[in-house]
């Protein structure tokens, strides 16, 4: 068979050395013979290479490995930081598959083009990066952060603008925004024109959409409940094959003040370090935080990755970006104030390893500050409903299900082929959770806390709620565009759901004061917004209203009881209070989808600096996780 252009370049410089690399190290780099039978016996249990396995645990510095490494492939080792980048010679590379296979151009010399590797030993991926006509090859070693550090110096521009367009055009809403917000425009139009003409008519419509949502979310909450509560948290057997690797992407945007809690968070996770890569993702025009990373000594496992600026500024955007940085089997995002179990990554390739079929986990949500005040009572009562009674359901049932921002893991391949992350969505996380769906995969539930902050002033809850909802409408919006499309995906179960969950979540806090008044009937008779509605409707539309209560403080005793502070159920009527501010905030997200829908309104974090102290079956509900460090963190981006 003919040789490749690479091959016979790896044959130029001198013969390859069948030397092992543990003996190259110990003879080159004094790595101690204990060390490296150490490191072989936990290469055999996952699936990391010795080098990345010696320099996790302290025993090899990245420049030795990578010493070690162009020795054994006969290669020049080129510093590339010494050395200028060179556009020219780049121009015909695809950054993408250069940072996939970890190859660069690195100048011509003599008319053949030189070009670093990182991983010498896979000819299949440097020949694939290289751009067609490329002429003589002359093949060096570099270290792999150097080879990423170079990509992005080169292609700065063009990773940002594949971070933005990752998701194709047609799952994305950025091809929508104009053609739907004239239509939401219209829709108000109409609306108010009616409501000068016919107030009676648009009384009535508002009285019959808002019936049919509290019919949805009731219905909704019910079929989760009679799902059940699924398999014990201890039920999940440990994996048997070689344990994957997961990356974890931490966005980070003006979190200077919370970098050490995170990094000793981090620190906590029970998983082999040669197996996981922490990568915090910053914007490279946040100077505080990046000041401040650069002040923190990270440990080898955690890496920093900048993101260009651009117009758009989304948290989706910039997971976009550093996906192409990492290379692990698994993917999980991570909020800057969370707190994980330190068991979760465990807990997570054990799931993983037990079901080839399935592409994505969700971690369930909870707050280390839910004793705050009210506010924050009440968002820890929605939050057991949400994750420990809706999602389960739904997961159990296997309906499409809103993925949350944080404590999500997924399967890489399946990520990418789905597109990744719609950088345009505001709620990427609800977003990926349909796609994923529509393409086919599972996705499941998993009970494994993260603790985050609860914003529990009203102003900070109000916009965070209006973000989320905001980002509803325009996932819906999106995915409607062609609905039989939807239906055949998804099935009717699944579009049922869908339906229930985003345009009834919308829909019923932006029409529940349609319904408010009917909790006057017994009192009054009549409900005093709808004299005209025959009594008999009138009486069923109250018990309709009971009915819907008693499912809801029904599914919150429950995920309460599944919390472990059941008595938190005492705070219940306070929800009559709560759930207005979402009303406020929906009415606020329907104006903010039309003339900003791209804005991302972040939550400032560490509003509440230190939690209140958990009862005892509060904390072993959360799996210890209360006793990570708590002092300066802050809630969901």
């Amino acid at each position: 068979m003919q040789q490749t252009v690479v091959e016979r370049a790896l044959a130029l410089p001198r013969p390859v050395t069948r030397e092992p690399l543990g003996a190259i190290l110990q003879r080159r780099a004094g790595v101690p013979a204990d060390a490296i039978t150490s490191a072989l016996d936990m290469q055999r249990a996952g699936s990391a290479r010795i080098g990345e396995i010696l320099c996790a645990t302290g025993a090899l510095a990245p420049e030795a490995l990578a010493d070690a490494l162009a020795y054994q492939h006969g290669l020049e080792w080129v510093d590339l930081a010494a050395h200028p980048p060179d556009p020219d010679s780049a121009r015909a590379f695809d950054p993408v598959a250069c940072l996939r296979a970890a190859v660069v151009p690195a100048g011509r010399i003599g008319g053949a083009l030189t070009v670093a590797t990182a991983h010498p030993e896979n000819l299949a991926a440097l020949s694939a990066a290289l751009p067609a006509g490329s002429g003589p090859v002359r093949v060096v070693f570099a270290s792999a952060e150097a080879i990423r550090d170079r990509i992005a110096e080169l292609w700065r521009d063009r990773l940002a603008h594949h971070a933005e367009t990752r998701c194709p055009a047609a799952n994305s809403c950025r091809v929508q925004s104009m053609a739907w917000r004239g239509i939401a425009a219209l829709l108000g139009l109409a609306a108010a024109l009616l409501a000068l003409a016919a107030p009676w008519v648009l009384g009535g419509l508002a009285l019959g959409l808002a019936t049919l949502a509290l019919l949805a979310n009731t219905g909704l909450k019910l079929a989760a409940l009679l799902a059940g509560p699924g398999p014990r948290p201890d039920t999940t057997p440990a994996p048997q094959a070689p344990l994957p690797t997961i990356a974890l992407l931490v966005p980070l945007l003006r979190e200077a003040a919370i970098l050490p809690a995170l990094i000793a968070r981090l620190e906590r996770l029970d998983y082999p370090r040669a197996l996981v890569s922490a990568c915090l993702v910053v914007e490279s025009d946040d100077r505080a935080t990046r000041a401040a990373l650069e002040a923190t000594a990270l440990p080898p496992w955690i890496e920093v990755v900048a993101v260009p600026a651009g117009r758009l500024r989304t948290k989706p955007r910039a997971l976009n970006y550093a996906l192409e940085f990492i290379s692990a089997e698994i993917v999980g995002v991570y909020d800057a104030e969370d707190a994980p179990a330190p068991d979760q990554l465990r807990r997570v390739a054990a799931r993983f390893a037990a079901d080839d079929r399935l592409a994505c986990l969700q971690g369930t949500l909870d707050f280390y500050n839910g004793r705050a005040n009210w506010i924050a009572r009440c968002f820890t009562i929605e939050y057991a409903v949400w994750f420990r009674v809706v999602l389960r359901g739904l997961a159990r049932r296997g309906l499409p299900f809103p993925l949350g921002g944080t404590t999500l893991f997924l399967r890489r391949d399946a990520l990418q082929a789905a597109g990744g992350w719609d950088a345009h969505n505001v709620t990427e996380d609800a977003d990926l959770g349909i796609r994923l769906a529509r393409f086919g995969h599972r996705c499941d539930h998993i009970d494994s806390v993260t603790l985050e902050e609860a914003a529990c002033r009203p102003m900070l809850w109000m916009r965070q709620r209006a973000r989320w909802l905001k980002g509803f409408a325009i996932t819906w919006a999106t995915h409607m565009r062609r609905p039989k499309a939807l239906w055949r995906d998804l099935g009717p179960t699944g579009f049922l759901a869908f339906q229930a969950l985003f345009l009834g979540a919308l829909a019923g806090f932006l029409l529940a004061p349609a319904l408010w008044s009917f909790w006057l009937i017994p009192f009054l008779g009549a409900p005093p917004l709808a004299p005209w509605l025959p009594a008999d409707a009138a009486w069923g539309l109250f018990a309709l209203l009971l009915l819907a209560e008693g499912v809801g403080v029904l599914a919150a005793v429950v995920g309460l009881r599944r919390r472990g502070t059941a008595r938190l159920a005492v705070w219940l009527p306070a929800l009559h209070a709560y759930y207005p501010m979402a009303t406020l905030a929906a009415w606020h997200a329907v104006v903010a989808a039309v003339a900003r829908p791209f804005h991302w309104a972040k939550t400032p974090h560490g509003v509440t600096p230190e939690s209140a102290p958990m009862p005892p079956a509060r904390a072993r509900a959360v799996q210890s996780v209360a006793a990570l460090p708590l002092s300066g963190s802050g809630g969901a981006g």
